[in-house]
């Protein structure tokens, strides 16, 4: 049953950038939400200060940097989007602080990842990209020389999360042997080896492909000391994130043929749109991969990130529900239709949940539902309550102390 919001859906404000699929605004227009824009750009910190006054919803790939002016410019933000699986373009600090939902999607592109790194493997260690060129120049050169098998070769994964567990098994269908290295401990899948060290790793692997967060101890993960450690005519694949890998040290370890190959999808610096000029250092070299962060960008990685992020901003915007939140602590919560839902963000500070019901006892407010959940930093309780005095109730709940953010759902 379609939840029947307590303000106008027509005055709900859903702005959508960068090109997110289709599926999301169909989602919302679909459910009676007609204030919904879609730009195929991203836009500066200035243009969105000025954008997002007055909208409820935001969704955002991976170029929209959401700052602390931004998200305090946004008065009337209740979610932010990420159709994507990083989030770092997010202040979730200030998003936490502020009661606003971030949701992204971390499951529903790995295999579009998983299978471009099989995909440029088979590419790299084949050394089609030089015969293509060659081709292309009218030039024919058929030859063996320095050209191989992906079966029976040893595929190195970093970090063996969603994507890099996915990739396992994949690797392993085409005959290839999979180590791993992870900083927690994780189940292998198939028949893949956890090693202990990344440079075990490292100094074993035909093919090392990186699938890590952008973290501090992640940058330059890959540096002019461990790339020594790497395999001599080794490939390096990174589809993770750009300044994991120091390109300068690469480069080097390319020119000297210590590394042989390498597939480059992320860049430490990226241009903002489409047609802009793009630099780097690997340009030129044979038998090497660059692509524009094109990972995840398959059409139905992109349907299936619509589909996750605009059900999570969906089910958040009718019922409350915060799954899969990175900010607001995550509840999963019932329909009350007997009732009216009062959200309350607040600090997560002693007393709050006492000043609460103290509060509507003493106005005589049955609450008919209750649920509550925190984290470091807030925490979050819908209050199901008697729908004759869900006014007074909501009146009464934004002078309690610590509040951050009250909204009278339905």
């Amino acid at each position: 049953m379609t939840t029947i919001t307590s303000y106008p859906k027509e005055k709900i404000k859903i702005l959508f950038l960068e090109n997110i699929s289709d599926r999301a605004v169909e989602k919302f227009k679909e459910n009676g939400y007609t204030d919904v824009v879609k730009l195929s750009k991203a836009m500066d910190e200035d243009e969105l200060v000025e954008a997002i006054k007055d909208v409820h919803l935001i969704g955002i790939r991976s170029k929209t940097q959401i700052t602390k002016k931004v998200i305090n410019a946004a008065q009337k933000l209740q979610a932010i989007g990420c159709f994507c699986i990083g989030t770092n373009q997010v202040d979730l600090n200030t998003a936490t602080e502020e009661g606003v939902a971030v949701f992204n999607a971390p499951y529903s592109n790995t295999r579009s990842v998983a299978e471009l790194v099989i995909g440029t493997s088979i590419m790299l260690i084949r050394r089609i990209f030089e015969k293509n060129e060659l081709a292309h120049k009218g030039l024919w050169d058929k030859s063996a020389t320095g050209s191989h098998e992906l079966r029976g070769k040893t595929l190195g994964i970093i970090g063996y999360g969603n994507i890099g567990s996915q990739l396992s098994v994949l690797a392993e269908s085409m005959g290839m042997k999979v180590l791993f290295y992870d900083t927690d401990i994780k189940l292998p899948l198939g028949n893949a080896t956890s090693c202990k060290t990344m440079k075990e790793v490292l100094g074993k692997s035909d093919i090392v492909s990186l699938h890590v967060p952008e973290i501090e101890a992640t940058h330059n993960l890959i540096n002019e000391k461990n790339i020594k450690d790497f395999k001599k005519g080794a490939i390096l694949i990174n589809d993770a994130r750009g300044t994991v890998v120091d390109l300068d040290a690469l480069e080097k370890a390319l020119r000297s043929g210590h590394i042989s190959g390498a597939a480059i999808d992320v860049f430490p610096t990226e241009p903002q749109k489409n047609g802009d000029k793009f630099e780097c250092g690997l340009q030129g070299i044979p038998n090497v991969l660059l692509t524009p962060h094109i990972g995840g960008s398959t059409e139905e990685a992109q349907e299936n990130i619509g589909i996750d992020v605009s059900n999570k901003l969906f089910k958040y915007l009718e019922n409350g529900i915060t799954d899969g939140s990175l900010t607001v602590p995550s509840l999963s919560l019932p329909p009350h239709p007997t009732a009216h839902r009062i959200l309350h963000v607040h600090e997560n500070i002693p007393g709050v949940m006492s000043a609460i019901n103290t509060e509507l006892s003493k106005h005589n407010i049955n609450i008919l539902g209750q649920y509550l959940k925190t984290n470091d930093s807030i925490g979050y309780v819908v209050l199901d309550v008697d729908k004759k005095l869900s006014e007074q109730a909501f009146k009464l709940l934004k002078t309690v102390k610590g509040t951050i953010k009250v909204r009278k759902l339905y």
